[in-house]
């Protein structure tokens, strides 16, 4: 009876720990943030299997890379897998981050939930980051029009014609034009100038942003 005791004792505790673990995972989405956790087994039929994710997590996966549980996206595994042996070392690896227009989705590997040396499954922390309050503010500052702020946003991003066009579905010649206005309303004459301004502005007002 005492033994059985105490495996029910320790029953009722891994219960409550997994429930406590749930309730922090699901409070991320709360907070702009996603969870998934994905299995790490070499030479298993689960290896990196997506066995767990937030409601928020599934969303934005499949928006970025149209797939769902429990396919873990290609470039998502690949990272992990690259990452692996440093963050068994406690070494925080490097973010993974993929962009979706003026959005980008960042992964962090963020701790072993479970497992042993052979492997276990793996907690990757998502965020999600727009830009549009940058393009806004554009525009506000150099009284641009949102096409012509779309396309600003991206030559400070480092993008030649051909690469905005793709990006906003226009051809290279329209994106020019939208440039040519672009200089006038600012006082400029060049990409560079107009690059060095409107960057000059937005660290004034979004000091987090990234070129």
């Amino acid at each position: 009876m005492a033994r059985m005791g105490v495996h029910l004792q320790g029953a009722r505790r891994a219960r409550q720990e997994a429930r406590q673990a749930g309730q922090a995972r699901n409070a991320l989405d709360a907070f702009g943030y996603a969870s998934m956790t994905v299995r790490m087994v070499p030479g298993g039929k689960e290896d990196g299997r997506l066995v767990w994710q937030t409601p928020l997590a599934r969303e934005l996966l499949l928006r970025y890379y149209g797939t769902t549980s429990p396919q873990t996206p290609q470039p998502v595994l690949d990272w992990l897998r690259r990452h692996l042996l440093d963050a068994e070392r406690q070494i925080e690896p490097p973010r993974l981050t993929v962009e979706q227009g003026p959005r980008r989705l960042s992964f962090r590997l963020h701790q072993l939930t479970e497992g042993s040396d052979s492997g276990g499954d793996w907690l990757i922390v998502m965020r999600e980051i727009s830009d549009d309050a940058v393009v806004e503010a554009i525009s506000l500052s150099f009284k641009l029009t949102a096409r012509e702020a779309e396309v600003l946003y991206w030559l400070v991003k480092g993008k030649v014609n051909r690469d905005i066009g793709d990006i906003l579905g226009a051809s290279p010649a329209t994106v020019k034009k939208h440039l040519e206005r672009v200089y006038s309303k600012m006082g400029v004459e060049t990409r560079t100038a107009a690059a060095g301004r409107a960057m000059s502005r937005i660290r004034q007002l979004h000091p987090e942003f990234e070129s």
